[in-house]
């Protein structure tokens, strides 16, 4: 049975390298698969990862109907068993469905990879109709890690270094500690006293420091 499968984590935890790993695997048995991505760091139709690795992927933009394009490419002769769907939280719900739709009705798998919250701790509307539609909701086991060596679990954005907790949904930066829009896992004590790990050397905060003196 084909399946819709969700594999959801922080940033910095291999999804990106996972997805390209299963793709390398599939195509090897023998299956014909199509790439998708939507705004990877490294630029359109590029499904990247923070190893150096990288592939053309198709690019999803709002106008995207996965539907029709399957049904485009099956019609040209080009066989599809499975898709690999890279940065999903920016899919739309509709999207979502049609994955769903072509699991259920064409037999494809779908294999779905993304981050389920954005920077204010909220789901995205791509990542939470994943959680409601797929078969199977997989977390990464390799752990991101906070600056203070916890498993980061939250998504923090920085402007000009400082966090923020307010803003537009998606704004593309980087993880550089230079970039002015900038992006860094933490855990969630961490993220919720806006501690980043620039803001923790500013202070010399250790991670072991007690919030109280002893004499």
């Amino acid at each position: 049975m084909a399946e819709l499968v969700f594999f959801s984590g922080t940033m910095d935890c291999g999804k990106s390298t996972l997805a390209l790993q299963l793709d390398h695997n599939h195509a090897a048995a023998g299956r014909g698969g199509v790439l998708y991505t939507r705004q990877d760091r490294a630029g359109a139709e590029v499904l990247s990862s923070r190893l150096g690795l990288q592939r053309h992927a198709e690019e999803v933009d709002d106008g995207t109907d996965f539907w029709d394009d399957v049904v485009r490419r099956r019609l040209r002769g080009e066989r599809i068993d499975y898709l690999v769907c890279d940065e999903a939280q920016f899919y739309r719900p509709e999207q979502v469905e049609q994955l769903a739709q072509l699991v259920d009705e064409m037999g494809i798998d779908v294999y779905a990879f993304g981050i389920t919250a954005d920077f204010r701790t909220r789901l995205f509307p791509g990542s939470a109709r994943l959680v409601e539609l797929a078969d199977r909701v997989e977390v990464l086991q390799v752990p991101a890690l906070c600056w203070c060596g916890a498993r980061a679990t939250h998504n923090a954005r920085t402007v000009g270094g400082t966090m923020v907790v307010e803003g537009d949904q998606v704004v593309v930066g980087d993880t550089g500690a230079a970039a002015e829009v900038g992006y860094e896992v933490l855990c969630r004590r961490h993220h919720m006293r806006r501690m980043t790990h620039a803001a923790a050397r500013a202070t010399t905060q250790q991670p072991d420091t007690l919030p109280f003196e002893v004499s």
